[in-house]
């Protein structure tokens, strides 16, 4: 299908800096978590409007703050050139962003999550 953002795999140990006695706490890894049973993508749903989803794809790469730039025209994930890979691209940079919550794969009902990895 193209290009992914796959966040790194592992936890890392936190303290919480107000306890009086640090105890260690572990949060989550950065990018991909394991909300069902494995690693998890945020793509852009097959049907959705060519208007829905160039309006998420904006957000997304401007106030959203993904990082879009591996789709631009010569970058290394511009290919396959379709609006629905280049949705999927910047829907799951700013899932993995963003802790892979339900919440940051909506883009107005142009996306979901997925389970098995869509570069594949």
């Amino acid at each position: 299908m193209g290009c992914y953002v796959v966040g790194a795999l592992g936890a890392r140990q936190q303290q919480k800096a107000e306890s009086i006695n640090p105890i260690p706490t572990f949060s989550p890894p950065e990018g991909n978590t394991t909300f069902i049973d494995g690693t998890t993508w945020c793509v852009a749903r097959p049907g959705a409007s060519q208007f829905d989803l160039e309006n998420a794809i904006d957000w997304a790469c401007g106030l959203g703050g993904a990082d879009c730039s591996p789709v631009q025209p010569g970058a290394a994930c511009y290919h396959p050139d379709t609006l629905l890979s280049h949705a999927s691209f910047a829907f799951n940079s700013y899932y993995q962003q963003n802790g892979n919550s339900d919440v940051a794969c909506y883009f107005g009902g142009t996306a979901f999550v997925i389970n098995r990895d869509p570069s594949n």
